[in-house]
């Protein structure tokens, strides 16, 4: 039988029953020895990562906030990071698994977020290219990767990620590959990246504009970025957020 890997102990949890309480599996009331009012049970109580260890479910904390939290000691070329949250992780492995097709979308999110252009540009010129997994690409095809909105993120786009982050040169990029925005009204210096990377408007015809999109508090990138202000007032004041 697996054990804890952090304690070492069994997985299990000892939980007092009401003398009163049926049995999930007998279907008879459970009677309190030497006249207790309670009855002892074992239950089960194993959280199983990916890895294949184990560990008490009472791991997983709340945080001031009420959030759930699995904190960690995080030890490796970076450094140590004391009381690391790992449980956003887990839960979007798990959710990789059972939506595998969108891995390439959540890759793109985080680039996104980061400000990685030549990331998002050789992961927009691999998407044509087979991937490890016949089907999963596939069905990744079906996914309009400039367009997709994190289910598990507030519904939060690329562009809506990039304006929060204020990666300008995301922005522009995002605005030159899926928004009908006048060319005319991009600078110089984004037309000279977008020559540089080798990128270039398709035709929009039959696309949701990407300015459009709404995160889950029903916000439009140029709400958000209004709400940030500095140096997204100009673009406000020049209506490159409005559709």
């Amino acid at each position: 039988m697996a054990t804890c890997v952090a304690c070492n102990e069994p997985l299990t949890l000892d939980v007092e029953l009401d003398d009163k309480h049926e049995d999930e599996d007998e279907g008879v009331p459970m009677t309190a020895s030497s006249g207790a009012a309670f009855e002892t049970r074992t239950i089960p109580d194993d959280v199983e990562l990916t890895c294949g260890c184990h560990f008490h479910c009472s791991l997983i904390n709340s945080s001031t906030s009420g959030e759930q939290q699995l904190l960690c000691k995080l030890s490796n070329e970076g450094g140590v990071q004391e009381n690391l949250d790992i449980l956003p992780l887990l839960i979007e492995e798990a959710y990789l698994k059972t939506y595998p097709e969108e891995r390439r979308c959540r890759a793109f999110l985080e680039f996104c977020r980061e400000g990685d252009v030549e990331a998002i540009v050789n992961l927009l010129e691999d998407e044509d290219e087979d991937g490890d997994d016949d089907g999963e690409q596939l069905q990744t095809k079906d996914i309009d990767i400039l367009r997709y909105q994190d289910a598990m993120g507030g519904m939060s786009s690329g562009l809506h990620l990039a304006v929060q982050a204020q990666n300008l040169e995301i922005v522009w990029m995002l605005l030159m590959l899926a928004s009908n925005l006048d060319l005319k009204q991009f600078p110089s210096e984004a037309h000279q990246a977008a020559h540089r990377l080798g990128i270039m408007r398709k035709d929009q015809a039959g696309k949701m504009d990407i300015r459009f999109l709404r995160d889950a508090e029903g916000r439009k990138a140029e709400q958000l970025a209004a709400s940030i202000g500095g140096i997204w007032n100009d673009w406000i004041r020049s209506a490159l957020f409005t559709v």
